[in-house]
């Protein structure tokens, strides 16, 4: 636009106004503010049309601008002018809108550079007669443009901005830009929002706007795919072997016994190997797409919303551009957006920025970016971008979120795994070794009594065959040696748990933590909302210095009472009250705490709206869990009212007068003191929670100015009573009974809470935390600060004897757990607030609340409890003993498995020169032990057993004493059996009137038979390692029951159909039973081994204490060993 001219014409009768057509005028479009009264000129587009592309809207503006240009001031606009160089370069030179100049003060004379500021103001003030003609001026633009734009389209679907326009305004931090728009009222009628009441929230508005602005989602990164699972599954070395040994057994085959018989061999080993493949493949994939969606969940934020005069919860993906926000201490920012207002707001963008700075938020730095957490303060924002149009979702499109962390109890079990792997490899090399040196000596014959291998007789392609064989069946016992099961078992026990634990309404962050909370000693509970149900009500008042009969009615009270008592409740808050038109009842939003206190001050008469538009607020300090209190500084008319409200005994103290019933400002003497004193102390015995309520009047001339209004810290001291009020907050139903269960767990509960002492002894006693009132004294109750006032060392002592900590903060709720941890418990936590960040970090279990938590309590939590309840807590703890259960139950179903198919194998390796597993056999056992064991032990639900035992250790032996004792029996009498059956077998299945060839098979294959039948009914066993009744909740485990059918009906299908691939017989009815017999005799085997008592002291510590004393005394003397020695000391043996 630089050197474009312009001229006004006069309208005549049906005139128009005319231009150039060359002439660029569309950066002159005039836009207007009606929330301020301001208009500012500001581009919609990069590049401005020319006149005659100018819509309708643009036309009409021209027409106001023209008619007030003729009718206001005219000789306020210069023919030619300008614009100076401070301003955009898009707009450079470009004439400035008359009702511009009018609105905004300090740009009416800018361009006249001869006039002195004193001759600009009394040219302003002779011209436009100051208000009045700013008035007149906005009356007379509103009417206008209803007149001349009635269903004028805007630049982007309705919108006068598009997205990619606002997207820029946080990215770039463009506060000239936001200038341009009209500041945040600006951007606000362009988006069609009330900064009051927020967008109308219907579903065609909130999905018009979505279309237009986008959603707040972003693209996930995407996670695995099955064919990448199933690549990971064929790079195991062992099974590649066997594919190898597969193919050569498969051209062999083929070239001796032809296509249709020769290719069995080859063929099931392949088969047998893809179907192993498969199923990993298969499992994996589907946990991992399990844990992607957990992921999501994670990233589901509840959050209130402005929408049409209600402040409502929705979730963080519904926000949408235009939508009014509101922000308080430990929020996350949800998407990009510009300050409304706010009170001492701070921002931590570490999370964007990388700079652990906190960033103070106000009207000169009003950006906030989606992701980061409110530090400080509270307030209110508009939302400009969403998604993938801000910062954070950029980040988060490009972070994918499908790793699992590897957690402690796997990497013990892979330190297992790798150690039983090696036991296995030995074994396997043993059994290539002899079976290799009888093939090749002539004494490895076939089942018809020949010879297999004869030196300078036997072909090459019979020797490969011979060698193939033996390789397969040396490699497969590999296969089934090393539990590739126990990483699977645990990943499936957690995956399982993590869903079973949403239905209970816990929300898992970290996976380690299920494993951890199996092990808690303690648990550090909150009070409110957590051993109560967070639904207060006052029920007790004193106002004007006396009690009140009826809480709810103050009428008898001076009006001036009334009247600052509801306006200290209405601005020093930041809940909500929005009153319907139609009548409907009130609707108060806010935290538990503030929702009793104004539907209090409803009930006392008090208008919400109409209070707080009386007066204004100045300043606000809001509430934190340390100071226990909160304060605002309004200018109610002339004066500055300090309105203080908090703890009742804090506020107390601070208060030198009361105002009484007739208002008038009495002295507070010692007597008064103490009264109120014993008055609160009544209140908590019946576990009340007490608020007082208090102001004071401050001199208009100490308020700072706005610039340093940020650090101005408000008195607190000469403060005047208005009332205090007690709520009543029940204990929740249930807990009772779940503390009474962790007692039994050997889980001690501890309350740490911020109320007073009393109090929290109160609702100690009813949910039986103190289980006498004789209990009830110091340490066992005691109050954070003295806590704070021991030394380190003496609070490791006391804090073990803790039960009630009241009047705690944040700082002492972390003492407290360091303590803990250093006695040796294993520490769980509660947590709401953002303060509670350090102990939930420090615990070894972080529990954060989903309804009353904040998203930094959130993030620094492990587990979310999302009801807020206790009971869901107690809850976790069986979760988390259910998941170290089931993987023990796992592993002692697999070491029996691999003990007895080792033996079995080695000894007839080594005897005959032949096993009665072979192969594929081996191949399926290994199916039925790792895969399909792992889904039936590792999907067991959590049993009242499980919370009558202590807590098991990290640290304590995966293999217990009692597991040992089970396996040992089970694999010793599977090992003793099939030994039996392999070599006496074919007298003992009557079986000598067979041909020789044909026993052998019946043999083998009866053995196969008895073998997997011994691991179905060995399944039962594992359920129940330490109870006696092996089937008590089998039929509510349909998995567990689902895959033991299955496996039996496979069972079936291998012997009967498929035996050429299997190198099997049918079998009788009568060797079914039998075999089905056998395998049933472990049951009442396994009974009556429980009562076969075990050591006390693990077998690994019996072992190193053996061997130790081994060391130590060579010769049998125990006094000699070196006292300098201290893997030697008695103690330690």
């Amino acid at each position: 636009m630089s050197g474009a001219r312009w001229r006004r014409h006069r309208l005549d009768q049906g005139g128009v106004i005319e231009f150039e057509e060359d002439e660029r005028l569309a950066d002159l479009i005039f836009r207007f503010n009606p929330a301020k009264g301001s208009c500012c000129s500001r581009p919609p587009w990069d590049t401005p049309p020319s006149f005659l592309q100018m819509r309708s809207s643009e036309l009409a503006s021209w027409k106001l601008y023209y008619w007030l240009s003729n009718t206001v001031a005219p000789p306020l606009l210069p023919l030619n002018f300008q614009e100076p160089n401070a301003h955009c370069s898009s707009s450079k030179k470009r004439p400035r809108l008359l009702a511009g100049l009018v609105l905004n003060a300090s740009h009416r004379f800018r361009y006249s550079l001869d006039l002195k500021k004193e001759e600009v103001t009394e040219q302003i003030r002779k011209n436009f007669g100051a208000h009045g003609q700013i008035i007149r001026a906005t009356a007379l633009f509103r009417e206008a443009v209803k007149i001349v734009i009635p269903g004028a389209k805007s630049p982007s679907g309705g919108y006068e901005i598009r997205s990619e326009q606002l997207a820029v305004l946080v990215r770039n931090q463009d506060f000239s830009a936001v200038q341009e728009y009209g500041g945040v009222d600006g951007l606000s009628y362009m988006l069609k929002t009330n900064l009051d009441k927020g967008v109308l929230g219907d579903d065609a508005e909130l999905s018009h706007r979505r279309k237009k602005f986008g959603a707040n989602t972003y693209p996930r990164k995407k996670g695995r795919s099955f064919f990448s699972f199933l690549w990971e599954a064929c790079q195991d070395l062992t099974l590649v072997i066997l594919i190898v040994a597969a193919v050569i057994s498969f051209v062999l085959g083929i070239k001796t016994e032809g296509i249709d018989e020769g290719w069995y061999d080859g063929g099931s080993i392949a088969f047998a190997v893809v179907l192993v493949i498969l199923v990993k493949a298969v499992s994996d994939y589907k946990q991992s797409l399990q844990f992607q969606n957990l992921n999501e969940k994670k990233q589901n934020i509840p959050l209130e919303v402005m929408r049409g005069g209600r402040r409502i919860q929705v979730s963080i993906f519904d926000i949408v551009v235009g939508d009014v926000v509101p922000l308080k201490i430990g929020d996350q920012v949800p998407a990009d957006g510009i300050l409304i207002s706010g009170h001492s707001i701070a921002v931590d963008e570490s999370g964007l920025t990388g700079e652990s700075k906190i960033v103070c938020k106000d009207q000169k730095g009003p950006f906030l970016m989606s992701g980061c957490k409110v530090a400080d303060g509270y307030g209110t924002m508009l939302v400009t971008a969403v998604g993938i149009n801000t910062e954070w979702g950029l980040l988060m499109s490009n972070i994918s979120e499908d790793n699992i962390e590897e957690t402690p109890l796997q990497v013990r079990l892979n330190g297992v795994a790798t150690l039983i792997g090696v036991g296995g490899l030995i074994v396997a090399a043993l059994v290539l070794s002899v079976l290799m040196i009888r093939y090749f000596t002539g004494h490895t014959v076939n089942p018809d009594g020949s010879v297999q291998f004869v030196r300078g007789q036997s072909s090459l392609k019979s020797a490969i065959n011979g060698l193939v064989k033996i390789l397969t069946v040396a490699v497969t016992i590999v296969v089934v040696a090393v539990p590739e099961g126990l990483p699977l078992a645990v990943t499936l026990a957690l995956a399982y748990s993590m869903q079973k634990m949403m239905a209970d309404k816990a929300l898992v962050r970290r996976l380690s933590s299920c494993e951890t909370m199996g092990s808690a000693t303690t648990i550090c509970s909150d009070k409110t909302g957590t051993l109560t149900l967070n639904q207060m009500t006052i029920v007790e008042a004193h106002v004007g210095g006396r009690k009140l009969l009826n809480p709810e009615k103050i009428e008898d009270l001076s009006s001036s009472v009334h009247s600052l008592l509801v306006e200290g409740i209405a601005q020093n808050t930041t809940g909500n009250v929005f009153e319907p038109e139609d009548g409907e009842p009130v609707e108060v939003t806010g935290s538990p705490t503030e929702k009793a206190i104004l539907s209090w001050g409803v009930k006392l008469g008090m208008k919400f709206g109409d209070v707080r538009s009386r007066s204004t607020i100045l300043h606000v300090s809001p509430f934190n869990s340390v100071n226990k209190r909160g304060g605002v500084a309004v200018l109610s008319g002339s004066e500055v009212h300090l309105h203080w409200k908090g703890a009742a005994e804090i506020v107390l103290a601070s208060c030198t007068s009361m105002m009484d019933s007739e208002g008038q400002l009495v002295g507070m003497t010692e007597d008064k003191m103490d009264a109120f004193k014993k008055c609160i102390e009544d209140m908590t015995s019946v576990s009340l929670r007490c608020v007082a309520f208090a102001y004071s009047l401050y001199d208009m001339k100490n308020v700072p100015g706005e610039e340093a209004r940020g650090n101005w810290m408000l008195p607190d001291n000469n403060l005047v009573l208005l009332g205090i009020v007690g709520m009543k907050d029940p204990c929740r139903p249930g807990v009772r009974d779940a503390v009474e269960q962790c007692s039994r767990a050997g889980v001690k509960v501890r309350m740490v809470t911020g109320d007073n002492l009393q109090t929290a002894k109160a609702i100690a006693l009813e949910c039986r935390i103190l289980q006498s009132e004789e209990e009830a004294i110091e340490p066992t109750i005691i109050e954070g600060q003295v806590f704070r006032a021991y030394s380190e060392k003496a609070r490791e002592e006391i804090a073990e004897k803790i039960t009630v900590m009241g009047r705690s903060s944040p700082n002492d709720k972390l003492l407290l757990v360091q303590a803990l941890k250093k006695k040796g418990h294993v520490v769980a936590v509660t947590g709401d607030g953002t303060n509670d960040a350090p102990a939930l970090n420090e615990a070894d279990i972080g529990l954060s609340m989903g309804l009353m938590g904040t998203e930094v309590a959130k993030e620094s939590s492990d587990i979310i409890i999302l009801d807020d309840n206790f009971t869901s807590v107690v809850k976790v703890v069986r979760w988390g003993r259910s998941v170290s259960a089931n993987i023990q139950k796992f592993i002692q179903f697999q070491l029996t498995v691999n003990v007895a198919a080792l033996v079995i194998n080695v000894v007839a390796a080594v005897s005959s020169g032949d096993v009665p597993l072979n192969a594929v056999e081996l191949l399926w056992v290994n199916l039925i032990m790792d895969t399909l064991g792992a889904l039936a032990l590792a999907t067991e639900l959590p049993t009242d057993h499980l919370m009558k035992r202590l807590p098991v250790g990290q640290r304590e032996p995966l293999i217990t004493n009692v597991m040992w004792r089970n396996v040992v029996i089970q694999a010793v009498y599977q090992v003793t059996i099939l030994l039996v059956l392999n070599f006496g077998g074919k007298s003992l299945l009557n079986l000598t009137n067979e041909t020789q060839e044909h026993a052998a098979k019946v043999k083998n294959t009866f053995i196969f038979n008895t073998f997997v039948f011994c691991q179905i009914f060995n399944e039962f066993n594992a359920r129940k390692p330490d109870e006696i009744n092996i089937f008590d909740g089998v039929t509510k485990n349909g998995l567990f029951m689902g895959i033991v059918g299955m496996t039996f009906l496979l069972q079936i299908l291998i012997i009967e159909l498929l035996g050429k691939f299997t190198s099997t017989v049918r079998l009788s009815w009568k060797l079914w039973l039998t075999s089905m017999a056998i395998a049933l005799l472990s049951w009442p085997l396994a009974f009556v081994g429980k009562f076969i008592p075990v050591p006390e002291i693990p077998l690994q510590d019996l072992c190193r204490g053996f061997f130790r004393r081994q060391k130590c005394e060579p010769e049998g003397l125990l006094s000699q060993h070196s006292a300098g020695d201290e893997t030697c000391k008695p103690e330690e043996i």
